[in-house]
């Protein structure tokens, strides 16, 4: 059975879009201050707001995209103490809040920044399942390993909240 998305798809990438026009003729400082929200890497930000004006979606999500594979260890250290780790909605079972943060912890002592996944393909229902078999795979990663995963889940983040911003979808209604 095919996994649907929580996150619609754009109908097209190419079509206008007034989020975009916004972030197009916004300052530069209100421009990366955006895409500060997106990915907490400064130089990442800087370097797509410096590339505007976007002819559609589809060209800044390939800049991104390229942006994101440029990114240098330090920037993904930045991006990565910007973001919280994946919770469980607050009337989730306690053992499951502490079977989440026992994991958390793990990870985080192993490879010592926060663990990032990006759910935008999974029902929100799947959400606490698919963090809490993310991290325990993860954690048989090498180093090496763990941070080509980290940065891919990084790219793959910052994508879904900029077709959100750039769609007008309102934050508050991603789970």
């Amino acid at each position: 059975m095919p996994v649907q998305s929580s996150r619609p798809a754009p109908a097209r990438v190419s079509a206008p879009s007034p989020g975009l026009d916004r972030f197009n003729t916004a300052s530069p400082a209100a421009a990366e201050a955006t895409l500060l929200g997106c990915c907490g890497s400064h130089r990442w930000a800087q370097r797509l707001a410096a590339h505007r004006p976007y002819p559609d979606l589809g060209a800044l999500l390939a800049a991104a995209d390229e942006a994101g594979y440029d990114m240098a260890p330090a920037d993904l250290a930045e991006a990565l103490a910007a973001e919280d780790s994946p919770g469980l909605h607050h009337a989730a079972p306690p053992s499951a809040h502490l079977a989440l943060s026992a994991a958390h912890a793990a990870y985080e002592c192993r490879f010592g920044h926060v663990f990032v996944i990006c759910l935008d393909a999974f029902l929100p229902s799947e959400h606490p399942d698919q963090v809490l078999a993310g991290i325990r795979a993860r954690l048989g990663h090498e180093l090496d390993e763990e941070r080509v995963v980290t940065a891919d889940e990084m790219r793959r983040l910052a994508r879904g909240r900029i077709i959100d911003l750039m769609t007008d979808k309102d934050p508050a209604d991603t789970p």
